[in-house]
């Protein structure tokens, strides 16, 4: 089960140099595709043999600039709520304000590990100034320099030693697992409801801790999976609900022990910008995708037409990703619902799919043949042979080629669109690689 770390502090203390720092120094570096600035606030971390996932929670706030301290409480309290481990950010050169003795006295109230950073070390003689953190009763402040890295190797080995011990969580391996997301009053809880009934002697609940996924077994109509719920998400949480990026935070967990993610949108709303976030982390994180269009029994007018452009509207909003299932339901009257599940059921299985590599060449290379990579500097690109890799998570192809280099992202695009045109591959991202034969 993945552990999330929360970066909390005030503004200008280099919250997001440490987050760049933390998640791209290491190989893991995030796939920065263009998107909203507030995706880069999530990532994922690699050290020794841990990988975590690591938000810097002032990103997710609008307006970070001018964050007063009701709003750097509130994601304290988050941080508190969702996270395994907590890393304070304070800054040796300014030294301690009354910010962050605030912020302090909620962490200590918290009971979560909490590490006091104190950055902007960059020279031994700063060091000594890291001792006024003691006062904030959080025990020994890791002096580190996020501009120039030092120190980050002995706080990451910190990190990994406060993570609570993994409970293995039993689970049949073959089954998928399914986790519906969205922003709060899309319906999820509906939809979870509706799909249960009130048959609740179906369903088993397998729970680790709290803090993890609780995975609800779903055997009916001939589908077998598990649901994914992340605990809690059920009860309204301590922290005020209109915490807008709040409902982010929480789905990190769900997404990333899931394969196929339902993505409820409210059909009277549209698309939001929270939506936008969660979309990126299921990108992020290389996940199935099925979206849903809730409360249709509310839209007056149901032509095709409105479909039509509600349909565009969401594939140009999270393009460049557009294949994959849309469906218009109603939790509350139970429209389409079954639908979904056997639409989640298929994009799990379009994740697994193989395709020969006979075919592959058979219809793939008479494409490339007529829509070649554009020459670079007058060498001409030859694509010599296609296979699919072994089963990964995803689906993966690899492009056997004389020049890999000059093969840029908008060809690549170009060849994921071929594939997906021949073969349905509707609803699973996949990876294109561009190899030397």
């Amino acid at each position: 089960m993945g552990n999330i770390v929360a970066i909390v502090g005030r503004p200008n203390v280099g919250k997001s140099t440490l987050f760049n720092r933390l998640t791209q120094s290491r190989q893991a570096i995030v796939n920065e595709q263009a998107g909203t600035t507030r995706d880069r606030q999530y990532g994922k971390v690699q050290w020794q043999d841990k990988e975590f996932s690591l938000i810097d929670t002032g990103g997710w706030v609008v307006n970070s600039e001018d964050v007063f301290e009701e709003e750097i409480n509130k994601q304290v309290k988050v941080a508190i709520e969702e996270a395994d481990v907590i890393l304070f950010v304070v800054d040796v050169v300014n030294g301690l304000t009354d910010l962050d003795s605030d912020v302090a006295a909620i962490l200590r109230r918290g009971r979560k590990p909490v590490i006091i950073v104190a950055n902007k070390a960059d020279n031994f003689e700063l060091h000594a100034n890291s001792a006024e953190f003691y006062a904030l009763g959080l025990g020994d402040p890791f002096c580190i320099s996020a501009i120039n890295g030092s120190g980050t190797g002995d706080l990451l080995d910190k990190i990994i030693t406060l993570f609570p011990a993994e409970k293995a969580v039993e689970l049949e391996d073959d089954l998928p697992r399914i986790t519906i997301v969205g922003r709060p009053n899309a319906g999820k809880s509906s939809l979870l409801n509706a799909f249960i009934g009130e048959e609740r002697n179906i369903v088993t609940d397998i729970a680790g801790t709290t803090r993890d996924s609780v995975y609800t077994k779903y055997n009916k109509f001939g589908l077998n999976f598990y649901l994914v719920d992340t605990a809690g998400i059920r009860k309204k949480g301590k922290v005020t609900e209109d915490l807008e990026y709040y409902s982010v935070i929480r789905s990190i967990r769900a997404i990333e022990s899931s394969d196929v993610c339902i993505l409820m949108i409210d059909a009277t709303r549209g698309i939001e910008s929270q939506d936008l976030n969660i979309f990126s982390l299921i990108q992020k994180n290389k996940k199935g995708l099925v979206v849903c269009v809730n409360k249709w029994d509310l839209v007056e007018d149901k032509s095709q037409k409105v479909i039509n452009t509600f349909t565009n509207a969401i594939r140009s909003r999270l393009a460049p990703f557009t294949d994959f299932p849309i469906i218009f339901i109603s939790a509350l009257t139970k429209q389409r619902i079954f639908k979904v599940l056997e639409t989640a059921q298929r994009v799990y299985e379009n994740r697994k799919k193989r395709v020969s590599t006979a075919k592959l060449n058979e219809t793939m290379l008479p494409i490339i043949e007529n829509y070649p990579p554009p020459a670079w500097k007058g060498k001409y690109i030859k694509i010599k042979y296609i296979t699919q890799l072994p089963a990964g998570s995803i689906p993966s192809f690899v492009f056997f080629c004389n020049l890999p280099q000059w093969v840029k992202d908008p060809y690549k695009r170009f060849l994921e669109n071929k594939i997906r045109e021949n073969w349905d591959f509707s609803g699973t991202p996949m990876n294109i690689f561009i190899r030397e034969k």
